[in-house]
């Protein structure tokens, strides 16, 4: 009886720090959340910022020069 007492425990106290991790986790993962949620990736860039793609405007349109070179790149 002693026996399955002590097993008994052990589940249970392996069950609360199961729970506790996880729920710890899930806080941290929802901070993480929170904290890139108001961050603008595709603001216009502050200071002395380079514009570093250059757009030639030719008699083929730019979308299929574009496309060729997805295709050729296989990206």
């Amino acid at each position: 009886m002693v026996s399955f007492l002590k097993i008994v425990l052990q589940t249970i106290k392996v069950f609360i720090i199961f729970t506790g991790c996880t729920v710890l986790f899930y806080y941290g993962i929802m901070w993480v959340n929170e904290e890139y949620q108001g961050y603008h990736r595709y603001d216009a860039p502050e200071g002395t910022a380079l514009k570093v793609s250059n757009t030639e405007n030719d008699e083929n349109p730019v979308w299929l020069d574009r496309l060729i070179l997805f295709y050729l790149n296989g990206e």
